[in-house]
């Protein structure tokens, strides 16, 4: 089986040598290989040569195919999720009809459930094992970085405005993700319900850029839409006074409040309260002010 190893999982071209009602048959070094003559627009030449990617479908036969996966060894592209084995790993769709690539467990989270599902994606390229099997390879940190470009804000993202984008890492720091525009970004632990899974294409919304030009994101929905009226309306108060300030607190006299926001005492507690529990103001001696994340939303 030696000669086969460099031959699969890339572009090879080959001597047509055979044929038969289903297939041609074509060799390099001795080894052969079938080519379904269903997917040909034209047939091929016994005696002459064919130029496919070389690959063993899952009836272990050798194969070439006209049809060229992206995903190649030493060439990433993206695959999609078709299902997964928990003794195996997950088989991804490369484009091949009768073959999908399995990334090995080893190469994914150790929780479960941070692997991906159908229909998530994972950037990755094909490597061989001592047995000539393929496997998919993701694609590392170095890699991402060479298909990735700096963002800057303002230029490319803005603040607040709502992106794709995919997870490629699950870290304990926080989801590392790669953006549509193939920026880099970073979900802090803090900016998420739950971890997203590896492969798993998330809408976040921009907080910021980091000056190494990767995007700080967050999953967490605007504080402003889990907040009841009466707090988006005292959101929006203090947000519109230049100083950010409002002479009002929970000791303040039910008539003032009436007469300053149009709603009941306990309205304006409960509204105060929830502001005070999202971190969004703080109280100071004689009323509330604004926090920075206050600011932001």
């Amino acid at each position: 089986m030696g000669a086969m190893d460099t031959s699969l999982g890339q572009v090879i071209r080959a001597d047509v040598t055979d044929e038969n009602d289903q297939y041609f048959y074509a060799q390099v070094d001795g080894v052969t290989y079938e080519i379904d003559k269903q997917e040909l627009e034209k047939p091929l030449k016994v005696g002459g040569m064919v130029t496919g990617f070389a690959y063993q479908n899952e009836q272990h036969r050798l194969q070439i195919t006209k049809t060229i996966p992206a995903v190649q060894k030493d060439q990433y592209a993206w695959g999609t999720v078709v299902n997964s084995r928990s003794d195996l790993g997950v088989f991804v769709n490369i484009g091949l009809a009768n073959k999908d690539l399995v990334v090995s467990l080893d190469d994914l989270p150790t929780m479960k459930e941070l692997w991906p599902k159908a229909g998530d994606r994972l950037l990755l390229s094909i490597k061989e094992d001592n047995k000539d099997r393929l496997w998919g390879k993701l694609a590392q940190q170095d890699v991402i970085q060479a298909v990735s470009r700096q963002a800057r804000l303002n230029a490319g993202v803005k603040k607040g405005e709502k992106i794709k984008a995919t997870v490629y890492r699950n870290k304990l720091v926080g989801t590392l993700v790669l953006t549509e525009d193939y920026y880099l970004g970073f979900i802090h632990p803090s900016q998420r319900e739950a971890e997203p899974r590896l492969g798993e294409v998330v809408t976040a919304r921009v907080l910021g850029v980091n000056d190494r030009g990767i995007v700080n994101l967050s999953l967490k929905p605007l504080a402003y839409k889990l907040m009841d009226e009466d707090a988006q309306f005292l959101l929006i108060q203090l947000q519109r006074k230049a100083d950010h300030f409002l002479p009002f607190n929970d000791k303040s006299d039910p008539e003032a409040i009436k007469k300053q926001f149009g709603f009941s005492k306990s309205q304006f507690k409960r509204a105060l309260g929830r502001l005070y529990k999202e971190r969004l103001i703080i109280q100071v001696d004689d009323g509330i002010q604004l926090t920075e994340a206050g600011m932001k939303d």
